[in-house]
């Protein structure tokens, strides 16, 4: 799992640097203009904790992922 960050051209998602894999499945969030959300300061600070593993590359593979929520 990576975080890319992408603009939209001509209805097109373009991610810059490397590209994705041809055929690979993303999930796109996009605010609403009016839209926002609020965190308490615990999910903030595990929302952040989150990013900055993304961005170690300290993250584990969707198999490994799907086995442990399956284990409940």
């Amino acid at each position: 799992m990576r975080v890319s960050t992408g603009t939209v051209v001509n209805g097109r998602i373009e991610v810059p640097g490397e590209g994705l894999p041809e055929g690979a499945e993303v999930t796109i969030l996009s605010p609403e203009d009016h839209e926002t959300f609020t965190l308490g300061a615990e999910a903030e600070a595990a929302l952040l904790a989150r990013i900055e593993e993304a961005e170690r590359d300290d993250v584990i593979s969707s198999d490994e992922l799907l086995r442990e929520l399956r284990k409940g």
